[in-house]
């Protein structure tokens, strides 16, 4: 069976045949760094993580791009509340973001471009706009696109046109345009904000503009999937279908995928109304980042996910399932001949686990043919009907599928927290490719008996005894 994905764009499963051969450019909406991530955020992140992850594991060579806003009216807001520059905001929360992140193991994107460096890349888009009549400025230096000149708005969303809307997280009378539906590209110089002096005049960017700017840098200017929220297809990817296309005159995203919301309590998780659990909040009640990370993947993306302390039980209770499966399969010994039914029931699990994930990412199918293949191999256990290697073959194809789930091993030993803490900042420098700082933390860390390696996975670090061991 041929992968298929539900693309947004067309409204129905598409068989994925990637731009060029053997190679997935994708791009995700990341965290806009004003406040801690909620596991709302989550959700959309690992969904990504795990589409990602099963691209890999099906033998494609993935690129994934996920983007960092450190520059928004919000971030502006609160730090003008806090009496900090914006960088001293962002900075603090990029790293809050990253530490949820590696703790939920999702797998650290190739790239994750932060806004605020990108403001070159933004100005040329911007040019080519102007250029081709569908930007126009206004008086106080503001430049907005012109959503008339572009006759296909609204296609991602389903949207008549015409419709009233405001296209910028600001209310429609906060900038002087020539039409209300019409989105800020570039937002002229405003007391108290940051600004930058481009080619283009002074200000700063708008929201919609970073996200085609930074994904049309690392991906080109056309890429095989985008992902994101369904809040975001209206009118955030909307506005960057637009932006992008009159400016290259190419498709912009080929296959476009929207996580469906997180709800507790039966509402949408969101920060606005104060209906929100961040990933610190869960751990304080007991359960671990693994357990979260079960509960967010285990519903198909598309579906509405109920959160609170039922699902967190449940999600608890199959990871611990999963990793005592793993242990005894680990510890058992038997000699003697193999078990000759076992290949055939790992290939029947593998080819269950597979039809389900090529169906639009369809996890609970993929999920349940893990566990009916855990209850077997406890059987076999039990009963003492395995030998050693057919144990050691069985983990190994557990572990295997767990490439792409993310969920069974017992959680790694934990640094000491000042480590730790110089271990994130390390991520955190060569995320934004500060590798100077990137250099100096990994000699510290050296120094303090923790050797790091850097792999196409992200930074793995040891303890300098295991690796003298080794």
């Amino acid at each position: 069976m041929t992968l298929r994905l539900t693309n947004t764009l067309t409204g129905r499963p598409e068989p994925f045949v990637p731009f060029v051969p053997g190679h997935v450019g994708m791009y995700t909406c990341g965290p806009t760094v004003y406040a801690p991530a909620h596991v709302g955020n989550f959700r959309s992140f690992l969904f990504a993580d795990l589409l990602r992850r099963y691209l890999a594991w099906l033998g494609f060579d993935v690129t994934w791009v996920m983007n960092i806003t450190d520059v928004d009216d919000k971030i502006i807001r609160d730090a003008r509340r806090e009496g900090v520059p914006i960088r001293s905001l962002s900075e603090r929360y990029a790293a809050v973001f990253l530490d949820d992140a590696r703790r939920l193991r999702m797998t650290p994107p190739d790239v994750m471009p932060r806004a605020t460096e990108h403001i070159p890349e933004m100005v040329t888009l911007i040019e080519q706009l102007l250029a081709k009549g569908h930007a126009y400025r206004t008086d106080d230096g503001s430049i907005f696109f012109r959503i008339a000149s572009w006759p296909a708005y609204g296609r991602l969303a389903r949207l008549d046109p015409t419709r009233q809307r405001v296209g910028e997280r600001v209310e429609s009378d906060e900038y002087d345009k020539d039409d209300v539906r019409d989105f800020a590209l570039w937002k002229g110089p405003r007391e108290g904000e940051p600004r930058w002096e481009t080619a283009i005049g002074p200000g700063r960017p708008g929201w919609h503009i970073e996200c085609s700017a930074m994904s049309m840098r690392y991906l080109g200017p056309t890429f095989d999937i985008h992902t994101g929220g369904v809040d975001l297809i209206f009118p955030h990817h909307e506005d960057e279908i637009a932006q992008s296309e009159a400016a290259t005159g190419r498709q912009f995203v080929r296959t476009w995928l929207h996580c469906a919301h997180l709800q507790m309590g039966g509402e949408k998780m969101a920060k606005r109304t104060g209906n929100i659990e961040r990933p610190a909040d869960v751990y304080a009640r007991g359960y671990s980042p693994r357990a979260l990370r079960y509960a967010l993947i285990a519903a198909h993306y598309r579906a509405p996910l109920e959160f609170g302390e039922e699902s967190m039980r449940a999600a608890a209770a199959a990871v611990d399932r999963l990793a005592t499966a793993l242990a005894a399969l680990d510890t058992y010994r038997k000699d003697g001949p193999g078990d000759p039914a076992l290949p055939a029931l790992l290939e029947e699990a593998r080819t269950r686990f597979t039809a389900a994930l090529d169906d639009d990412l369809n996890i609970s199918p993929a999920l349940a043919a893990v566990f009916d293949l855990v209850r077997e191999l406890n059987r076999r256990v039990d009963a003492r009907a395995l030998s050693t290697a057919d144990a050691s073959s069985a983990a190994a194809f557990l572990r295997d599928l767990d490439r792409v789930l993310g969920v069974m091993e017992e959680e790694p030993e934990q640094l000491e927290p000042e480590l730790a803490r110089l271990l994130e900042e390390r991520a955190a420098a060569r995320a934004r490719r500060d590798w100077a700082t990137s250099d100096r933390l990994r000699d510290e860390l050296a120094d303090r008996g923790v050797l790091i390696d850097d792999t196409k996975d992200g930074q793995r670090w040891r303890r300098a005894a295991e690796a003298r061991r080794g």
